[in-house]
Parts: C-alpha cells; structure tokens; sequence
C-alpha cells in the first residue's frame, strides 16, 4: 500500500533516543493504529506490546529479531514481525523511512 485514505493522525510526534527516531500516529478507518516514522544512523532497541510488523520502505539497517542470533540486512525495502511482548534490536546504516502496523493477531 503506497498510499492511506480516510485516516486520523495524531499531529504530535513519537519521539525516542533524542529525537533520533520519530513517528506520527495514523488511525485507520477500521480503528487499527500504524506509525510512519524516520530513523537516524545508529543503534537502537525496541520492546513490543504488540504484534509489530515493520515495512521500510528505504534505508539501510540490519535487524535482530527475538531468539535469533543471525542479523537480517534489509538495504532499500524489506518487511519483518516482531512477536509481541518481546524486544529486537536494529542498527541503522543510513536515515531510514518505515512502516509500523499493529496487531494483536498474526
């Protein structure tokens, strides 16, 4: 899906690690909840409520998911899930446009 229709944003931005990550908040009209952000180069941890699948849509990073011990290189576009009530870790090589969805279920 390259573009939304018939959403809500939330105007004020999510912000982590000192401004180096930043998202908006968007509300589907079905009321699920996506986040489209930007990440500056670096390294970061994240934990999940959620089911989280994250689309980059361009960038330059590698991804640790949850019990895995092998980085998964994503360089322009690429797709991962993250389980719920977990954490996985990135290393941002170069600024990076993403997609957050949210689930409960997957």
């Amino acid at each position: 899906m390259t573009q939304l229709s018939n959403v809500t944003v939330e105007k004020a931005a999510n912000i982590y690690f000192d401004g180096k990550v930043t998202s908006r908040s968007v509300w589907l009209q079905d009321g699920n909840k996506i986040t489209l952000g930007i990440m500056l180069p670096g390294e970061y941890e994240f934990g999940t409520d959620t089911v989280e699948v994250m689309e980059i849509l361009s960038g330059d990073l590698k991804v640790l998911l949850p019990e895995q011990t092998e980085w998964i290189e994503i360089s322009g576009q690429g797709t991962f899930t993250v389980p719920a009530h977990t954490s996985f870790k990135l290393e941002v090589r170069s600024v990076t446009d993403y997609c957050c969805s949210y689930s409960t279920e997957i």
